[in-house]
């Protein structure tokens, strides 16, 4: 008996690895805007004792993207994709599985052929976005880490080049576990509320597009990419304030930490650079939003199909 035909034979084995594909899909079309998001997000340099210009304002991302590009070419903004590449794989087919697993069994329908109601997807995209985060903070701990790097913002010797595993390694090193976890309760308090917008606005969206097409699947690419991204959205126009507070925590390291915990960070944030900060980068996310949720249900949905269609040829040709 072999492994892949019997775990694909079945229904969670099937969102498993369509879960992984789209969330493959997901980072290779949105790591440069994620790039420039965490950027964005980060508050201005210290000024030195004596200078008593006023800070500069923050810049455009349109500004942020050609200096980004001048300085350091078009591989920057692709540093440290391969943190969360190595892991979005299992991490998003665990989401997708987890979610299928609560929406159904959350459902009071009577008939399995009947799509999970609405709160019962709202409540599993909760409990999902609440356990992932588990796998996730770790991830973008070292992601935000080594997006940074080229920026100034340096965790080790000057000139000294590491990857993720590296990364990981080092603050582990200097931080110990409790280093690695930085930030874990402001992802949860971010991704388990947005997670519940997150599959509602898809559910909702593409019944919109596509009457129907919860029972009866048929819905087309466009519904598909368009309620993605819409999800996606809606998402973290809910969150993007915690957002901008986990990206702070998790970009700072110990011993030289500027802020001691989320209620600090949200206080000095906006008092030394007003309520603005906590949208600071948004046009840049929603946008990365639309274009990566886009992508990962596209690629889910699809991936689901094909493999849907093509264990059902399988099990014919062995039935035959």
């Amino acid at each position: 008996m072999e492994f892949w035909p019997d775990f694909l034979a079945t229904s969670g084995g099937r969102e498993f690895v369509a879960g992984g594909v789209g969330g493959m899909a997901g980072v290779l079309a949105g790591h440069p805007l994620d790039t420039l998001r965490i950027r964005l997000q980060q508050p201005p340099p210290p000024v030195s004792p004596g200078i008593v210009d006023a800070p500069s304002r923050p810049p455009s991302a349109a500004r942020l993207l050609r200096g980004i590009l001048r300085a350091e070419g078009p591989a920057a903004l692709y540093r440290g994709m391969a943190a969360p590449l190595a892991s979005v794989a299992f991490q998003n087919a665990m989401v997708f599985q987890v979610y299928a697993i609560l929406s159904r069994s959350l459902g009071q329908e009577s008939s399995t052929s009947e799509p999970p109601s609405y709160a019962s997807v709202a409540v599993a995209g909760v409990g999902t976005g609440a356990l992932q985060t588990l796998i996730l903070s770790p991830v973008e701990l070292v992601k935000i880490r080594l997006q940074l790097e080229a920026a100034g913002h340096k965790h080790r010797r000057p000139g000294d080049h590491h990857g993720p595993v590296d990364m990981a390694r080092d603050i582990f090193r200097r931080e110990g576990l409790r280093g690695i976890y930085r930030g874990l309760t402001v992802t949860a308090l971010r991704d388990a509320p947005a997670h519940g917008v997150y599959f509602w606005t898809y559910e909702y969206a593409r019944e919109r597009l596509h009457p129907g097409c919860r029972r009866g699947g048929g819905e087309s690419l466009a519904t598909m990419l368009v309620s993605g991204g819409l999800a996606g959205v809606a998402s973290w126009v809910c969150c993007y304030p915690l957002d901008v507070v986990k990206s702070r925590l998790q970009a700072q390291a110990f011993p030289a930490a500027r802020y001691r915990g989320v209620v600090d960070c949200f206080r000095r944030s906006v008092r030394e650079e007003g309520l603005p900060v906590l949208w600071r980068g948004l046009g840049t996310a929603v946008a990365r939003a639309f274009v990566v949720n886009g992508a990962i249900f596209a690629a889910y949905e699809l991936a689901l199909r094909f493999l849907a269609s093509d264990n059902g040829q399988t099990m014919v040709m062995e039935d035959n």
